[in-house]
């Protein structure tokens, strides 16, 4: 059983010119029964919080803070075990964290949303907040948000790229999906994806 995963290299060209991607950019709450490949959970993560030409986040942040850790969960992805995972932008690496599907676990703690349960692969956005407000006070609350903006407005993006599909989802039980992914933090976002 692999618990440390290298993912495999991130594409940076495509067929698709992002005016094409944010024209297509549309919410999907029913996923198909086909596994993700691990080339595509590997392109998303990138698009999410990787390492772009400048050696710097694919994401900006407020004072370069980044308060988000990146959690995968992942139900049917071909050549990975279903668990959640810790994603490492530095790395481009996976380290499973909790193993089993969980799929079902956190539909329910997103108050019953089942497209989360279909999905092959969940993002999860945890935020440490004092990596933000220990610099800014207050203030980085707000930055903290806007920074889950930008990685959503990513992956939504890449998402699009790939022909697949994703929904962005704000509403769940904060605390039950942190204690379902056995996770340190606030959970700001779920980003479940699958192909239509």
């Amino acid at each position: 059983m692999k618990r440390f995963i290298k993912l495999p290299q991130p594409k940076t060209k495509s067929n698709i010119s992002l005016e094409e991607a944010i024209n297509k950019r549309h919410s999907t709450r029913a996923f198909s029964n086909s596994p993700l490949e691990i080339e595509e959970i590997s392109q998303i993560l990138w698009a999410a919080y990787g390492k772009n030409a400048h050696g710097k986040k694919t994401v900006p942040s407020a004072g370069a803070t980044y308060p988000f850790d990146i959690y995968l969960v992942v139900g049917s992805v071909n050549n990975l075990e279903n668990g959640v995972y810790l994603y490492d932008g530095a790395n481009h690496t996976l380290s499973l964290i909790k193993p089993g599907d969980i799929r079902k676990q956190l539909a329910q703690a997103s108050f019953g949303q089942s497209f989360v349960a279909q999905a092959p692969a969940t993002v999860v956005l945890v935020a440490q907040f004092k990596r933000t407000t220990s610099f800014y006070g207050k203030r980085g609350e707000r930055y903290v948000y806007l920074d889950a903006g930008h990685i959503g407005q990513n992956v939504s993006l890449q998402v699009e790229t790939l022909g697949l599909a994703t929904c962005m989802v704000g509403a769940f039980d904060d605390i039950g999906v942190a204690k379902i992914l056995d996770v340190q933090g606030d959970v700001v976002y779920i980003i479940p994806v699958g192909r239509p």
